[in-house]
């Protein structure tokens, strides 16, 4: 999955919850969103990402902040090997 088009979906999430006043709750909206309704693959690609100077520079500030706080939480748990 194309990590750019990972980065626009989150930023319109983050877009969204920005508005509530309640800053601890919105950050929580935008990683319960992320885990609820993104693939554990896109999820691992936006993540990854967060390594990679470019792709931090290019999410908004509450996204960022959200997957920074929660990315233990929406690190896909891994596959058990047989």
């Amino acid at each position: 999955m194309d990590v750019n088009s990972l980065i626009e979906m989150a930023n319109q999430i983050g877009e969204f919850f920005d508005s509530m006043p309640d800053r601890p709750e919105a950050l929580d909206s935008v990683a319960d969103h992320i885990h609820r309704f993104w693939a554990p693959r896109m999820r691992i690609a936006l993540l990854n990402g967060l390594d990679d100077p470019g792709v931090v520079a290019a999410l908004e500030p509450i996204v960022l902040e959200a997957l920074t706080k929660h990315r233990v939480t929406l690190t896909p748990a891994a596959a058990p090997v047989a």
